[in-house]
């Protein structure tokens, strides 16, 4: 993991053999908000700052789907591509952002896991889409756990706390230490039962709203509209 300085503005970035993992900062007010001019604007710099020819994203909707992208905009929360140099990403302000990286089919995916995705499993049936589509194995499966909001500042209420304890994956998992909710623990647990070896998942444990080491935006902090964009990308070289 290394920070990188482009323009003035902040990436935290992580190299793989093939593959490069991205996650923005709000170092000098970077927003990727793609509601705005400025976000898309930014979206658009990204290929020259990172050498990229496409960059794909989504209209998120805090669902469980996945899809292949294929140049359109469309509703989901995962997103897929196995083009070199095309880049696919999510935005967030607290939700988490994952990004895989099958390092022998040499397909990337990005997703974006709020609470509703988190509780639906969307990490794990991205997954399952990987193994079905692309015959991925997830014993070659990488993952990043970027940026959001971590534990201790996460306080839900009871009924949402029910949800999960009666839900049938998280039932009898430790993803609760009183009233605050570890998204991040939920997005391991579902890791290890898609069969990712823990050996290959690195989480940033960077938060959203309480880091000091990094600006970043929170919505539950501040309720600023400004977005983090989180993406990945099969390098030109990739074979």
């Amino acid at each position: 993991m290394k920070r990188v300085l482009i323009e003035g503005y902040e990436f935290i970035k992580i190299n793989f053999p093939g593959a490069s993992a991205v996650f923005s900062t709000a170092k000098n007010n970077l927003n990727f908000n793609k509601s705005e001019d400025i976000g898309r604007k930014n979206i658009n710099n990204l290929k020259g700052w990172f050498n990229l020819k496409n960059i794909g994203y989504l209209n998120q909707v805090h669902g469980c789907n996945s899809i292949i992208y294929r140049g359109n905009l469309e509703d989901a929360d995962g997103i897929i591509t196995n083009v070199p140099q095309e880049a696919v990403g999510i935005f967030n302000a607290d939700c988490v952002p994952i990004l895989l990286y099958d390092r022998k089919e040499k397909v990337v995916a990005a997703v974006h896991s709020g609470w509703r995705g988190t509780l639906s499993c969307i990490v794990l049936k991205t997954i399952e889409k990987l193994k079905k589509d692309f015959k991925s194995d997830p014993c070659n499966i990488a993952a990043c756990i970027g940026p959001h909001i971590c534990s201790s500042c996460y306080e839900v209420g009871e009924e949402l706390i029910v949800e999960f304890k009666n839900s049938a994956f998280y039932k009898d998992k430790q993803v609760f230490k009183g009233r605050n909710l570890s998204l991040k623990e939920c997005i391991l647990h579902q890791l290890k039962d898609s069969g990712v070896p823990e050996k290959n998942v690195n989480s940033l444990d960077i938060c959203t709203s309480c880091s000091r080491e990094y600006e970043l935006y929170s919505y539950r902090k501040n309720r600023y509209q400004g977005r983090l964009f989180s993406f990945i990308y099969l390098n030109s070289d990739v074979k």
